[in-house]
């Protein structure tokens, strides 16, 4: 094991080009700075410094070292930081935006984990439909937000100082009534099999849907019944009772409260991603501990 320290002393040599300068910058005495520099090179059993009248310079050796080392010490920083976050949670506020189908099936289980870690952190949900959770971020209502966007559709750019970073990707599939026609068969359904269908859509009063909607009507599968709410459970019940066909995220599908059939479409290019809005590195301590907790468990919370 190196100390860091040391490895500390080897990257401000290279950087500054004189074991003088170096030990200035980092408080030693130049003598102190050699002695820590010679036990490195013991601990790596190579030549790491060449020095000369105008200072010092790496071996071989010491660049591959000092390439290593650069980094162990940025994610040693890192880890000071991050524990520096969590050592700060005792107490105050999280609040937390989501739309519908995150806020029932996958944030729970991610709330839950960060409440039996800091249970003096007050916890406060609101639902946004999407993209209102990016400018209630924006605007400061929350300290982050899941939205989602489509494809095929063009997103806008987010504001300034906030970041969109995607959590997970998932296909968008057809939906049917049970025993339709369409869900038979294993393979791939072609798009254009959905020309005439009658197609349940809440498109007019939902933005981000509308560049499905387009692609589907290029194809000549309009719009029959239109649900004005943005919710899917509506949606889902309507293919369900048949009185038509859907276009609907996979976990939607999966997680209807009434009966449905699912079929893959081909192309694949119809997709929902669900991400989460934060602000980088102005993000309080307790939305950068969820955020973690997001990157580390959202895809398991979404397996089943």
């Amino acid at each position: 094991m190196y100390d860091p320290t040391r490895l500390a002393a080897l990257v401000a040599v290279a950087e500054t080009g004189s074991i003088t300068r170096a030990a200035a910058h980092l408080g030693y005495t130049a003598p102190a700075l050699s002695q820590q520099l010679a036990k490195l090179e013991r601990e790596a059993g190579a030549s790491l410094l060449v020095r000369h009248h105008r200072g010092a310079r790496l071996t071989a050796a010491g660049e591959l070292l000092a390439g290593r080392a650069r980094r162990v010490l940025d994610e040693l920083d890192q880890a000071r930081h991050e524990l520096a976050q969590l050592a700060g949670l005792s107490g105050g506020r999280l609040r937390v935006g989501t739309f519908t189908t995150a806020g029932v099936h996958l944030l729970p289980p991610v709330l839950s984990a960060f409440r039996r870690a800091h249970p003096e952190v007050e916890l406060a949900v609101t639902e946004y439909e999407p993209p209102g959770g990016i400018a209630a971020v924006t605007a400061g209502e929350v300290d982050l937000a899941l939205t989602h966007t489509y494809e095929p559709a063009v997103a806008d750019p987010p504001p300034p100082g906030v970041t969109v970073e995607p959590l997970l990707v998932e296909e968008l599939v057809l939906a049917t009534a049970v025993g339709h026609r369409l869900s038979e068969g294993s393979g791939r359904l072609p798009v254009a099999e959905l020309a005439g269908r009658p197609l349940i859509s809440s498109a007019p009063a939902h933005p981000p849907r509308r560049g499905v909607e387009s692609a589907l009507a290029a194809v000549g599968a309009t719009p029959a019944v239109v649900c004005e709410s943005p919710g899917y459970a509506l949606v889902c019940a309507l293919v369900s009772a048949g009185l038509g066909v859907a276009v609907v995220p996979e976990m939607v599908a999966s997680l209807s409260a009434t009966p449905l059939a699912v079929r893959r479409l081909e192309p694949a290019e119809f997709r929902r991603t669900i991400s989460v809005v934060h602000r980088g590195d102005r993000a309080t301590a307790a939305a950068a501990t969820l955020l973690a907790l997001l990157r580390s468990g959202f895809g398991r919370a979404a397996a089943p």
